[in-house]
C-alpha cells in the first residue's frame, strides 16, 4: 500500500470489545479505524459510505452475523478484505467464514502485533490463521486425505530447495512464521522470503493452500 495507513472497520455486537480494538488499532503504526459497527448490517452500510481496506468481523452478533455480512461484504466490495475476529475456532465457524469469504480467522487471544500483522497480510491478499485455527484445518484435510500406498509425487520437488519444502513441512503442522524461525533457528524475515518464494513455486496464494500442497505432497506425514 505504498505506506499507507490500513483502514480498517472493527464490527462486534459488544460495544466494551469494539472500543477495546479500536483503542488497540489507534495505538498501532499505519492503522486507520474509519469506523465500528455492531453487526453486518450496520457495517454494510458504513461500506457504502467510508472507504476501507480490511473489515475486522466478529461472528456472532444479532441482525446479520459475521458470516453472512462477509459474504454480502465480499459480493458487494470484493477489494475489502475481511478478517474474522472471533472467540470461536470451531471446525464449524472456520469452515463458514472462509467459505464465505475471510480473507483469515484470528481468536481474541491474539495480541496487537498478531492482529496487525494480519491486516497487513489481509490487504496484500495473503491469509493468516492462529495456531489453534490453522492446526484445525491440518486435522481436516488430513481426515480427508486419501491414503495411497505410495506418496503422491512432487511436481515441484526439483525446483523447491531443501529449505523451502522443510518450512512447507512445518506450515502443514500448523507452525507460525515464529514458531518456525524458532525451530529452525533462522530469522522470521528470512523464513517470510523461503515462504513467499516457495508459494510461488508451487502456486498457492495463501497458507491454506500451503497447507493442503504440504499433504496432498507427503511434507508432512
Amino acid at each position: 500500500m505504498n505506506g499507507e495507513p490500513v483502514r480498517v472497520l472493527v464490527v462486534d455486537d459488544q460495544q466494551l470489545v469494539r472500543e477495546g480494538l479500536t483503542a488497540l488499532l489507534e495505538l498501532t503504526e499505519d492503522v486507520e479505524v474509519v469506523g465500528q459497527a455492531a453487526h453486518g448490517r450496520e457495517a454494510l452500510d458504513i461500506l457504502t459510505r467510508k472507504p476501507c481496506d480490511v473489515v475486522l468481523m466478529d461472528l456472532r452478533m444479532p441482525v446479520l452475523d459475521g458470516v453472512a455480512a462477509t459474504r454480502e461484504i465480499r459480493n458487494r466490495h470484493p477489494e475489502v478484505a475481511v478478517l474474522v475476529l472471533t472467540t470461536y475456532s470451531d471446525d464449524d465457524s472456520i469452515r463458514d467464514a472462509l467459505g464465505a469469504g475471510a480473507q483469515g480467522y484470528l481468536t481474541k487471544d491474539a495480541g496487537r502485533a498478531e492482529i496487525h500483522a494480519a491486516l497487513r497480510a489481509a490487504v496484500t491478499g495473503q491469509a493468516t490463521f492462529t495456531t489453534a485455527v490453522s492446526r484445525r484445518l491440518v486435522t481436516a484435510l488430513t481426515e480427508q486425505r486419501p491414503r495411497p500406498s505410495e506418496p503422491t509425487p512432487d511436481p515441484s520437488a526439483t525446483t523447491l530447495t531443501a529449505r523451502e519444502r522443510e518450512i512447507l513441512g512445518l506450515i502443514g503442522a500448523g507452525l507460525s512464521n515464529a514458531e518456525i524461525a524458532a525451530r529452525l533457528f533462522i530469522a522470521e524475515s528470512t523464513v517470510k522470503t523461503h515462504i513467499n518464494n516457495a508459494f510461488a513455486k508451487i502456486g498457492v496464494r495463501n497458507r491454506a493452500g500451503a497447507v493442503r500442497y504440504a499433504y496432498q505432497t507427503g511434507l508432512v506425514r
